[in-house]
């Protein structure tokens, strides 16, 4: 087995094509989100629910079941090989995706959405691929080389769909999203070069997920670097619901209410962007725990003077000064989870990763618009800052910062 501190060969041109691969899917997922509800719409439903409720499960049915699949793709990813699980998740998806512009009822597309989430998961099976190739003390600059392409495929995504979706209608969108998938699966499966060895655990028992399960659990410090990535993915999707509200009762001009909303999305994952690498590498230098409490500190600060903005452009300013920010907390919790894995069970690890992502983008929307509703719409950032400044307290106290041969660690060594 590796030790941690060798390089793998070849661990740039896996990080580089990885690189790519993941900035066309988020093009190409992210070029669907922004009209999948006014697709509802047109759509009409075939039984008694209603149209806001059809929208709500297009988005929270496919995060649920890819809180239930992840873990499971995760622990297969360790027992057949990363780059497999990322070319099922790349074609898987760019067959889904296609069926979607053939539906004929917003209950079809609904189902579509829920067998996506058990199909898809680029970004977890990728992670792991990533994880198992580069040196464990370059994962800070890995992570956040990722969410680099992440960012900006977020970015350029929605004006992509939006494009097409106006000029050529909703079905083109979907027709360029799984044209999108399948090339990103080609280069994978020609570009990458996997030298997969399974653990012998995981041979002699293919079906001891829950073992497995247990065993990554057990370190104390993933369990509590999942926790801070619930705490951040909650914190940063409970805003997500009421912020065009909060935007429409600050902006005089309405006409541009669309655009400027876009423009407050756009410049946050712009800011994470250009943080997110930084803070990478950074963190390999100074330790990512540092990087993430300074970050979380940073971000639950922004969002209090968000509730007393009286402009518009005080709320795009801020947003953009929160996206600094996360561009530290994200890559921080991965690269953490990165080194706290022992080698062999990196798609495990960030199989449960991606099940906490959906888990809390399930859940995150419904709290912030039932503090919003219980409250006002002020309240939200309020509470949010205080979750973020929360997870920091708990971080800084409990969060200890990896030692360099721990990500050498086998299963057994964990128990």
């Amino acid at each position: 087995m590796q030790i941690a501190d060798q390089a793998r060969p070849g661990w740039q041109r896996t990080l580089y094509i990885i690189f790519f691969v993941q900035l066309v899917t988020a093009v190409g997922f992210s070029s669907i989100f922004p009209f999948l509800p006014l697709y509802i719409k047109e759509l009409g439903a075939t039984t008694s629910l209603s149209v806001e409720l059809l929208a709500a499960l297009v988005f929270s049915a496919q995060a649920f079941t890819m809180m239930l699949a992840s873990p499971i793709w995760g622990s297969l990813a360790d027992r057949y090989g990363r780059k497999l699980m990322v070319a099922r998740s790349t074609f898987g998806g760019a067959l889904i995706i296609l069926l979607m512009a053939y539906v004929t009822s917003a209950e079809q597309l609904v189902i579509l959405r829920a067998i996506q989430g058990l199909i898809t998961g680029t970004l977890a099976a990728s992670s792991a691929l990533v994880v198992a190739a580069v040196p464990r003390e370059r994962s800070g600059y890995a992570m956040g080389l990722l969410q680099v392409s992440l960012g900006v495929g977020l970015g350029v995504g929605p004006l992509i769909g939006g494009l097409a979706a106006d000029t050529f209608g909703y079905s083109s969108a979907f027709f360029i999203t799984s044209g999108l998938l399948v090339i990103a699966g080609i280069t994978v499966m020609f570009g990458v070069r996997e030298e997969f060895e399974p653990l012998l655990s995981l041979t002699r028992s293919p079906l001891t997920f829950l073992r497995e399960w247990r065993a990554i659990f057990a370190g104390t410090g993933i369990s509590l670097s999942y926790g801070m990535r619930f705490i951040s993915q909650l914190g940063r999707m409970m805003v997500l619901p009421i912020t065009p509200l909060f935007i429409e009762q600050l902006l005089v001009d309405q006409s541009r209410l669309n655009t400027f909303t876009g423009l407050v999305v756009a410049v946050s994952s712009g800011t994470i962007t250009v943080a997110a690498i930084y803070l990478g590498r950074l963190g390999d230098r100074i330790g990512h725990k540092r990087i993430l409490v300074g970050s979380m500190f940073m971000v639950g600060l922004l969002y209090l003077p968000q509730s007393l903005a009286t402009e518009a452009w005080q709320l795009l300013v801020l947003m953009a000064l929160v996206g600094v920010g996360m561009g530290g907390v994200i890559p921080s919790i991965s690269a953490l989870l990165a080194r706290f894995s022992h080698e062999g069970s990196e798609g495990a690890v960030f199989g449960l990763d991606n099940s906490v992502r959906a888990g809390a983008r399930a859940v995150a929307p419904l709290v912030g618009a039932g503090v919003a509703l219980a409250f006002e719409i002020r309240t939200t950032f309020l509470a949010t800052g205080l979750i973020f400044i929360l997870g920091a307290l708990l971080a800084g106290s409990k969060l200890r910062e990896p030692a360099a041969q721990s990500a050498a660690k086998s299963p057994s060594e964990v128990n």
